[in-house]
């Protein structure tokens, strides 16, 4: 299988591509960063993983980008992993205009395009897909500065339970998973007295496991999911 993972080069999406990997399949990864550590699994990939520098504050070149100049019309499509993200943090009576709309650029509009063109992709060769987002768990319980990330992520889930319901009559499932919080670059700035209360508020009182997260995807892009779209699946350690 085919499979195009955003937001590779660390943390959440790296793990994704070390698991689609692993598993067998061919990777198509797309991220601004070409990291060392990515470096290392393409070495040890046989040939089955890929990169491609992109700006995905970019929304409307995605066409050109991703599916003229990478990801071409001869390449089978199989699935779609909308992994990159980046967070504006603050409280709301300080919200910035510009800032907001940066963020909406990469979180939300971007991943909608790519969408769009992913599903075309998979008409032509007239394939079944299926389409994963990471979400947030910011999205479904508060924290305080969160508000406009989380307003992001709950605009993707949006967009992907109504994905599913128009395209499932062709085999194109699109769901989303929504991890808890976790020990990422996104995280790296909270202090460990903020970690420990937020990490306190979950059942299992430990941080999300990429590793976990990452399988949960993998499991959603199988044909062992065939029956599973339009759904937010929990990786959160309890934390809803």
């Amino acid at each position: 299988m085919n499979y195009l993972v955003t937001g590779c080069s660390r943390g959440v999406g790296l793990k994704i591509c070390e698991v689609l990997i692993r598993e067998g399949h061919t990777v198509y990864a797309v991220a601004r960063s070409y990291t060392e550590e990515f470096k290392a699994l393409e070495a040890a990939s046989d040939g089955r993983l890929f990169f491609k520098s992109v700006d995905l504050s970019i929304p409307f070149d995605i066409r050109q980008t991703f599916f003229k100049e990478y990801l071409t019309s001869n390449i089978r499509l199989d699935g779609f992993v909308n992994n990159a993200a980046v967070a504006y943090d603050d409280i709301v009576t300080n919200l910035n205009a510009d800032r907001l709309q940066a963020m909406y650029a990469v979180n939300v509009f971007t991943p909608m395009m790519i969408t769009k063109y992913a599903i075309r992709h998979m008409l032509l060769h007239k394939n079944k897909g299926s389409i994963v987002h990471i979400s947030s768990i910011s999205a479904h319980t508060g924290y305080k500065g969160l508000a406009m990330y989380a307003s992001s992520k709950g605009a993707l889930e949006a967009f992907s339970k109504n994905t599913a319901r128009e395209w499932g009559g062709v085999g194109i499932r699109s769901n989303v998973v929504v991890p808890g919080f976790m020990e990422t670059a996104m995280s790296s700035t909270l202090t460990n007295e903020q970690k420990d209360r937020i990490y306190k508020r979950t059942s299992l009182k430990a941080a999300t496991s990429i590793e976990s997260v990452a399988e949960t995807v993998a499991f959603l892009l199988s044909e062992k999911a065939s029956s599973i779209t339009g759904q937010n699946i929990y990786v959160d350690n309890g934390t809803i």
